[in-house]
Order: structure tokens, then sequence, then C-alpha cells
């Protein structure tokens, strides 16, 4: 028997069709197997969905919407959570993480996470407090942006109830949605904001009042947790700058950051810097998430056209998309766009990118005024503030680059008459997922060439693929971190993050399990489903486990000028990393392998997705 310490072994499920609202068993052998989060995700959608995967529409009723906890939920220093699905981008399985006090408010409330089924016909709202759970009429919130629904939602709940929320983005089915929390923390990758949008579903509010399930070692735990809080909390240029620190550093030093939808990836705009945004515009600093002793965020204020704007930081990747990016150096803007960006609930990172394509097609000739409605140019923040607008409420040009950066290429281009190749070529996404602002060109910042093509969340820069298989390079690491589920920035070596896990759950977890069974189970399981696809996206590995086109072309400025990745590099390291995975020569998972991973029901699948490749 295994025991569940830490979990709860139950998970709140509430049917939004019908309105029945009940808790589902989870096996204690399927935690040990898949942990929680990102893996017990994988699991669930594989078992529900699994057989059908390829009919069911990720913006349909027959979808979940998947809010998991991990066994290190409020446990371990900082507090995230995992949103996930079949996802409107890839169609495959993506494990979002998101900083939410909501996470210790579920696990305080006795659930080790929520599964959302079917869909309202009216606009609701879920409340749990505690075995109370409601689902609550949101017609009056419908249509509010992310300020004025959370000051809706204290007014109506009392206090400050934690909250996961979608803003008109997720409403109007946006690929680029995020689930929402608190001002500006998002679930952006995968696009499940509008997953929760298309249920009618506009905010989970949850109140937790009573304890943690039990630690296994309560000695040990504690210890650890003040060892591990000691070391996270010393780690003061961190607190000092955040990840804000990124705009100057990943574009000046390491040349690998987003300039001009990736035409450049270098800058030397001394203005557009973490130093000029703290001295004008934070107005917070630090501040931090319930249980982080570190503490890296800011909050921002700027004042754009007499217009004040809010936000975090902004963090580089929304700092880096919505800025250099967009050929926006102006901090100030910056902060405008991504405060706008936030509340109405845009993922910035994947908006940024199909923002980004619409510019340099723009640039380009292939789109034109007449397409847009008005003028497009880098840095023209008026032009970029509209189109983000347009985005969130699929105005004109906006309702296709509302698809995300892959489907809005491939209707621009069957618009414009032009091959498919004529649009994607400058389109920066992998299986339909934008990328994350760390280039690879340079080798500097993510130095392995697969880091995207190889990775079953594709675009998610915190999912990356690596060499060798069983050390830290793999994606192996990232499972483990979006599965027990802590926050990257408050790890430590892994050494004491097996040891901690340990300590609440009684697992006895090793490195050569973790590396060898747990990890490569969980990326089995999405590589199968992400293989699987559809209703409207197929992958080919022969043609779409590849970088985007633009990251072959050498880098045209800065340092590393020339630089470029090499596509016969690409090719063997793609093939190193599923001959270690055990996977076949395009990447399948073989049937040895998922035999040995305890998947013998995926064994047919795996089958029939060889068929269909012309190798089984």
């Amino acid at each position: 028997m295994v025991n569940t310490c830490g979990l709860w072994g139950r998970l709140l499920s509430v049917d939004l069709s019908s309105g029945r609202v009940s808790t589902e068993s989870v096996d204690a052998t399927a935690y040990r197997m898949y942990v929680g989060g990102r893996g017990l995700a994988a699991y669930l959608l594989w078992r529900e969905l699994g057989r059908k995967w390829r009919e069911v529409d990720p913006l349909g009723p027959e979808n979940l919407l998947l809010i998991l906890t991990g066994p290190l939920t409020g446990y371990y220093p900082g507090v995230k959570l995992v949103v996930s699905g079949k996802s409107p981008q890839s169609c495959g399985v993506i494990g979002s993480a998101i900083s939410s006090h909501v996470a210790y408010a579920i696990k305080a409330a006795g659930y080790d996470g929520i599964v959302v089924r079917g869909a309202s016909r009216d606009p609701v709202y879920l409340y749990v407090r505690d075995d109370s759970v409601e689902v609550r009429d949101a017609s009056r919130l419908w249509g509010l942006g992310g300020f004025k629904l959370l000051e809706a939602l204290r007014r109506e709940v009392g206090g400050d109830a934690p909250s996961l929320y979608v803003g008109p983005a997720g409403e109007n089915r946006v690929r680029t949605a995020a689930v929402m929390s608190r001002w500006f923390h998002a679930a952006g990758y995968g696009g499940y904001g509008a997953v929760m949008g298309s249920k009618k579903l506009k905010a989970i509010v949850v109140e937790g009042t009573g304890p943690l399930p039990p630690v296994a070692d309560r000695d040990e735990f504690l210890k650890l947790r003040h060892e591990v809080i000691d070391r996270v909390a010393s780690r003061t240029t961190f607190r000092m700058w955040g990840t804000t620190s990124g705009i100057w550093r990943v574009g000046h030093d390491t040349s690998s950051e987003p300039v001009r939808n990736w035409q450049e990836e270098w800058h030397d705009r001394e203005e557009f810097s973490h130093v000029v945004l703290q001295r004008r515009h934070w107005v917070k600093n630090p501040w931090a998430d319930w249980g982080c002793p570190l503490a890296c965020m800011k909050v921002s204020r700027a004042v754009v056209d007499g217009v004040s704007y809010a936000t975090d930081g902004p963090d580089y990747e929304m700092g880096a998309y919505l800025g250099s990016n967009l050929g926006l150096f102006e901090v100030d803007k910056v902060v405008a766009l991504t405060s706008l960006a936030d509340d109405l609930g845009l993922c910035g990172i994947q908006t940024g990118n199909v923002l980004g394509l619409a510019v340099e097609l723009y640039e380009r000739g292939i789109l034109t005024r007449e397409d847009v409605g008005y003028e497009l140019a880098w840095g023209d923040f008026e032009s970029l503030k509209r189109l983000l607008e347009d985005v969130a409420y699929r105005r004109g040009l906006g309702s296709v680059l509302a698809e995300g950066t892959y489907r809005a290429a491939l209707e621009i281009a069957r618009r414009k008459g032009l091959p498919t190749e004529d649009v994607l070529r400058y389109a920066v996404q992998v299986k339909g997922v934008g990328l994350g602002a760390h280039g690879i060109r340079s080798r500097r910042d993510y130095p392995q060439p697969i880091a995207y093509a190889a990775s079953v969340q594709c675009g998610d820069h915190t999912s990356v693929a690596g060499l060798p298989v069983d050390s830290e390079e793999s994606e192996v690491s990232s499972v483990f971190a979006d599965s027990a589920v802590v926050c990257m920035f408050t790890a430590v070596e892994e050494n004491t993050m097996l040891r901690f896990l340990n300590a609440v759950t009684g697992w006895g977890v090793t490195r050569e399990e973790l590396y060898g069974t747990i990890g490569p189970r969980i990326l089995a399981l999405q590589r199968i489903l992400l293989l699987l696809g559809g209703p409207d996206v197929r992958w080919d590995p022969r043609v779409h486990d590849d970088n985007p086109p633009r990251f072959y072309e050498p880098l045209p400025s800065g340092p590393y000028a020339g630089s470029s990745a090499s596509r016969e590099e690409v090719s063997r390291s793609l093939a190193e990393y599923y001959g270690q995975l055990g996977w076949d020569e395009l990447g399948v998972p073989t049937e040895e392998t998922l035999r040995r991973l305890g998947l013998e029901d995926a064994v047919e699948v795996a089958r029939e997705i060889r068929r269909e490749l012309g190798t089984g």
C-alpha cells in the first residue's frame, strides 16, 4: 500500500453542464507514479479522454479544466499550482504553472485539486469554502477586466479570498488567453484561459480553513524547511531585481532576447533596463506571494497619456515580449502594455509573440492597412495598444491573431493566397506554442539546440529538453518541479529537493527512479497525446520537431553576430534524445519502453501513431 502523506487523495469534481458537485478519489499508486500537478494532469487526461483524444475539441465541453496542487504544495517555501487540460494551442497537454494562494487554499479545504467538466449555459463562478461548494451566477461579472473583477469579488465574498479568473480574452476564447491570479500572475502557456472561458466559468474562489495533510517525517521536514528558507532568503540579488534584470542582461549580455520578432536578439538600449524601471516606476519592492521567502516581485506604476497603469515588474518575459520584441524600448509604455495585457487576461508571451508576427508581416507588405484597419509600426505604442485590445475582443485582424501564432500564420497565408511556408518562416513558434523569450542562437542562454524542438510542452521556456536525459539539462527536471509542485526560483539542488519530497510523502523516491521511470513516464504520456493532436492540428515529427526557421538565420548584430542553430546538430541531437528516452527514430515511445514504464494501455495507440507515420 502506497501512503498519501502530503496529499488528501481526493479531488473536487464540478460538472458545469449538470451542476453536479462531487468528490473523486485518486488511487495512492497513481500519485506515486505521477506525483501530482503536471504528471497527475497527464494521467487524468489520458484516463478520461485518451481513447477519443483526436475528436475532443479543446474549446468544447468534453475537455477538462484541471486545477492541481502537488505533494509539496503548502510545505515547500512559495506556492504554485498547475492548470492543465487539452491545450487549445498544441492540442497536447501542457502543465501551466502559476503562483497563486489558491494552491494553498485548495489544500486547506481538503482537496488536491479541482476538476471542471462540461460547460455552463450562462456565466458562473465557483465558490469553495472547505466542504461547501457553490456554482454561483456570474452574469454581472462577465465582461469585467481583472482589476474590476477582483474588486467585485472582494465585495461579494468579503475580504481578499484567493481566486483564479479570466478576463475578456478568456471569455472570447482567445487561444493566447491566460488563467489569471491576483493582479498579474498568469498560467499562460497552453491557452487555458480560453478553456475556462469556453466553460462560461469566470472565476474560481477558494477559502480553505483546515490543516494540511500530515507529513511522513515531521522532524526531517522541519529541518529541511528551515534550511531551504534560509538558503532561498539569502538570494539577495534576485530579491532585489527579480527576473526584470533580464530585459538588459539577456539582450545585451547573452544576445538571446527577442527584438522585433526575433529579427535580432541583441540590444544596447540602456534606457530599456531594470535600473530605469526601479528608479522611475517601482512603487513596491520587494513583494511576495504566500509563504515565499524570496520576494522577487515588484509593483510598477506608469502614467502614459494621462492614464495610470500598474503591473508586476514587469518580469522579464512580459518586458521582452511586450517591449523589445515589438521594437518598444520606452519602459513606461512597456509597463502600460503589460498592465493592459494583465487586465484583459492575455498571456504576454503568447500574445506578444503573435503581435510581433503581425508587425513584421506588415513591415514586409504581406499585411496591409486594409487588412489591419490602421498603420502598424515597431515601437508605435498607440497601434500596439489597439492591436492588443483587438486580439482580446476578436475585432478585425485581432480575431485571426487570437488564434495564436501558428494558426494565424496559416490563415493569413490562406487569405493572401501565399504558400504557408512564406508566412510560417516569420512565425517563432513550435507546435502551436510561441517560444519563451530565450533564444538558442548565441548558445549563451539556452545552449541546447533541441531545447524547444524536443520539448513535450513545445515553446514553453520553463520546460525545455536537453541531453543527457538523466541530468538536470533534461525536461525531467521541469517535470519534477511542475508535478511536486514548486517554484523554479525557490528550488535548491536536486538532492535536497528529493529529500524534501520524501520527508513529506515517505515515498523514498531516488534520483535514479526520478530520471529512470517517473519523469520518462510523464514525458511519454505527454508525447503520445501531443502526437495524437486533433481535431484541427496534427504534428509530424519529421516536420514539426524543429526550431522555427528564424533560428537558422545568423544573428545580425551584437557580440555573437553570425551565430545560428545548426540543422545537422539539431537532427543529431534529436536522434540521441529519442534514443535515450526509449523512443523510436521519430520520437514515438517504443512498446518496450511503454511496458517498462507501466503504460501498457498506451501500446496500441503508439502503434497506431507509428502506422500513420509510416514506421509501424
